[in-house]
């Protein structure tokens, strides 16, 4: 639906302070970075505590969006050609003009909200009912206070049934929510500990949540919570009592294994790989099949199950749609590929929502100069084959795509629509079989692959072919809580205080570029890395950010200048090595860090070289100092806060020293990720994030509750063993049998960074999400479990050596360590898998 600038300005109750208010807009903005549209968009910048969109206004103006709302004064004539509707709070003028949008439709409106389950729910009633209608849904899960608008901007006049889901962490935010979705049929899938620090207790977080409810035809819930029945109860009576007519007010919905309800369930049989759930519904058998066997899918399954019910489905169709539900793919993986290739895998479906978003993820991925997508027919967009391949084309060609290979009829019918880009090599298949024929004789390498596909498609036969074979243990890296643990440190910073992220060693052994990526995207201000090849190495992959070397070699200063990094300069001899490697080509004001000892006695000017020190930076031309620092020796200790004190009072007094001594400012920071919890007066201009942005934090911190984890080291079972009794195991004869034992023999050893202080009983792995513990020696490349207690276990279960459920932090004490060694130390054959939820 297109709109006009002179009919928004009314719908936000804004103030139209320049241009033209016949201008269209058809889509909405709030991130600069996913800009698609710049002639037909409407920027809204959102102010956040530690960034405003509005500085990116004249980026967007200098890109082609001439339509903008803003909450601040605009300098006259700064931007002649652009219409800006001026308002009081532009988040809110977001939500008020999707609500307006929203009530333009009088379709069929599911709004689902809960603890868990949402994501899966919304897209298995796509899967089960995108034969029956023309559905609208939220891409992923876009259920926040911006996502939901964004969502719900998408529906449009074909469009015959839309499914929202929506999320809240704190009171007071459902009903904005509710303004915008406005559901006719409510959907609560459960209650849990998810987003529990933004509410008193349970109940309050229920409450908030029935708010989406409010006007809903009906609401399909599980009565086997108590307190979310009780609640939901209290809720229900509440809308009866207020509607003119209660008798054609909000119907409840219920299902239970436990009590009676609308559909009762009677008995749930787990077989291999699929359950039956047979029930009662309005006192008739009834009963469906799913390919699932755990508690979690039943339960989403169930609740589908009831929509369907109550929208009058034949059982023999749900029954059918039931048994062939798919697996929801919640993340794209990024994994190392072919030939030097990266490889993104998001081949669960193939929609325009999710290819904005794949494609998003690409384009965050510097590494290499060369992006293709290898992508399938689009179904169900609910647009013209030709208006939907057209706008397909403009995706690519903005986000900067070199070749796309497109596999269906319908893309490769519709491939005029690509053969006009500048620059994008096409090549088409009527199906993957033809592509797999095809596939030795086309040439992968050195480039990064984005693989999006219609399940139908079977695109996993095409990751097989392109993913590099390497052994079967693999490092996980969840770049999406990575990113929240970004923002939860970012939380805590005044919005004056800039952040420098510690990407040396490997990233904490996480991987240098593809973190570095991430970071560049959500635009931190600095990078710091221990060696010159390092930053060399991020360079190359194409990141431009400011990047620190904390410990430059005289024999790396030619690469450090080369490809403008900054170096760490610590002592007055290395000063002058530097200064005289500038004065052969002449380099002018080449950007510096002065690192100061204050305590730690590592490396660092002390006090009495301050004043030779200044004396040389002040007559250089050619240097500049960007930031001087010191380190921390103890700010995760409460016992050390007396000496954290007396560090940060000295760097203040030493900084003073060579501000006064320098015509011009720098930046001080000496806060590193404890400091920034523990320590707020020492955040001064800029802070050093490092092993906090990987989950880990000091207990009783503000943020330890808050903190994801982001890595997960998984292995395989290789083999099953009886050992007798008396027998031994492993190298050394360390593990006894008395008894006799199980024992399994797992894809990992010290080779791969499994410590072998870890041996002998000290470490343990779940298996089955039980502890098993480790069985004599650690080997080179495998080791063994003791799984007597584990009856159940097979050849080929996933073993996890560290992750959610068995934290780092517990290796690290059996081997008598800290945490960044085990992250360190784990080798880089060891593959890495990145993956974005």
């Amino acid at each position: 639906m297109e709109y006009r600038v002179a009919q928004i300005c009314k719908i936000v109750k804004g103030e139209l302070l320049q241009g033209a208010e016949d201008r269209p807009v058809t889509h909405l903005l709030s991130d600069s970075r996913k800009l698609i549209y710049p002639a037909v968009s409407l920027f809204i910048p959102i102010v956040g505590t530690h960034r405003d969109g509005h500085q990116y206004i004249g980026e967007l103006y200098e890109k082609g969006v001439r339509c903008f709302l803003t909450s601040r004064a605009i300098p006259a004539g700064e931007y002649p050609e652009a219409a800006f509707i001026r308002v009081k709070d532009t988040l809110r003028a977001l939500q008020m003009l999707t609500a307006w949008h929203r009530q333009q439709f009088h379709i069929p409106v599911i709004g689902i909200t809960g603890s868990n389950g949402k994501t899966v729910v919304k897209e298995w009633i796509y899967q089960l009912l995108e034969s029956d209608y023309n559905i609208v849904r939220s891409p992923k899960s876009y259920n926040s206070q911006i996502g939901v608008p964004l969502s719900v901007w998408q529906m449009q006049p074909e469009h015959e049934l839309a499914v929202f889901e929506a999320g809240i962490s704190m009171p007071g935010e459902m009903a904005h929510i509710e303004s915008i979705i406005r559901p006719t049929i409510g959907i609560f899938t459960n209650i849990g500990e998810a987003h529990n620090e933004g509410f008193l207790n349970v109940r309050q977080k229920i409450n908030e949540k029935l708010v989406l409810f409010t006007r809903t035809e009906v609401l399909i819930y599980c009565k086997d919570y108590p307190e979310l029945n009780e609640c939901i109860l209290q809720f229900h009576n509440h809308i009866r009592r207020k509607a003119s007519d209660p008798e054609k007010s909000q119907r409840l919905l219920t299902w239970s294994a436990r009590h009676e309800a609308d559909l009762r369930v009677i008995s749930i049989d787990k077989n291999e790989n699929h359950t039956r759930i047979d029930a009662l519904y309005e006192g008739q058998p009834v009963y469906i099949r799913i390919p699932f066997t755990d508690d979690g899918s039943i339960e989403n399954a169930i609740h589908c199950w009831c929509l369907l019910l109550w929208l009058g489905t034949p059982e023999t169709i749900i029954r059918e749609r039931m048994e062939g539900l798919t697996n929801i793919a919640m993340r794209l993986e990024l994994k190392q590929a072919v030939n030097n290739c990266s490889l993104i895998n998001d081949s669960y479906n193939s929609d325009l929502g999710s290819l904005v978003i794949a494609l998003d993820f690409l384009q965050q991925q510097q590494q290499h100069a060369t992006r293709t997508v290898i992508l399938s027919d689009i179904l169900q967009s609910g647009k013209r084959d030709a208006e939907l391949y057209e706008a397909v084309a403009r995706l690519l060609e903005q986000k900067g795509v070199n070749r796309l290979i497109g596999i269906g009829k319908s893309i490769s019918r519709e491939k005029n629509s690509f053969l006009g880009i500048a620059g994008l090599q096409c090549v088409f298949f009527d199906s993957t079989e033809a592509f797999a024929e095809q596939f030795r004789h086309l040439s992968f390498q050195n480039e990064t692959i984005l693989l999006k596909g219609a399940r139908v498609f079977a695109f996993e036969r095409i990751s097989r072919m392109l993913e590099q074979k390497v052994h079967q243990t693999v490092l996980e890296i969840n770049l999406s809580a990575l990113v929240h643990n970004l923002k939860q440190y970012q939380s805590l910073l005044r919005p004056s205080t800039r952040m420098m992220v510690m990407v040396k060693a490997f990233s904490y052994g996480s991987g240098s570029y593809e973190i570095a990526s991430l970071l560049q995207f959500h635009q931190v201000d600095y990078l710091a890395v221990a060696y010159a090849d390092e930053g060399v190495e991020l360079r190359r992959a194409g990141i431009t950010l400011p990047v620190m070397v904390m410990n430059p070699e005289p024999g790396t200063f030619d690469a450090i200048i080369q490809w403008q990094l900054e170096p760490e300069i610590y002592s007055l001899q290395m000063l002058d090595l530097f200064e005289q490697e500038l004065k052969k080509p002449d380099i002018r004001e080449f950007p510096i860090h002065i690192k100061l000892d204050t305590g730690m006695h590592r490396l660092g000017f002390e006090p009495q070289h301050l004043e030779t020190l200044s004396g040389l930076l002040r007559r250089s031309p050619h240097l500049r100092v960007k930031s001087v620092f010191s380190h921390l020796a103890a700010s995760e200790d409460p016992q050390q806060d007396d000496f954290t004190r007396q560090q940060g009072e000295l760097f203040l007094r030493m900084s003073d020293t060579l501000q006064k001594a320098l015509p011009y400012t720098f930046l001080r920071h000496i806060a590193n990720s404890a400091a920034i919890e523990r320590h707020p007066d020492l955040q001064l201009d800029m802070v050093r994030l490092g092993i906090g942005l990987h989950g880990l934090s000091q207990p009783g911190g503000p943020l330890h509750e808050k903190l994801h984890n982001v890595s997960t080291l998984r292995t395989t079972v290789s083999q099953l063993k009886k050992i007798p009794p008396g027998d031994t195991v492993g190298y050394g004869r360390q593990g006894k049998a008395p008894g006799g034992m199980t024992i399994a023999t797992v894809a990992i050893g010290y080779a791969d960074g499994y410590i072998r202080r870890l041996g002998n009983g000290r470490g343990h792995m779940l298996v089955q999400e039980q502890l098993a513990p480790v069985i004599g020696n650690v080997c080179m490349d495998m080791l063994m479990l003791d799984v007597s207690a584990i009856p159940e276990v097979q050849e080929g279960d996933e073993v996890i050596v560290f992750g959610p459920d068995l934290p780092i932090s517990r290796l690290a004490e059996w081997a008598g360590t800290i945490p960044y060694e085990i992250m360190t130390g784990i080798s880089q054959r060891v593959k890495r898998v990145y993956f974005q939820e």
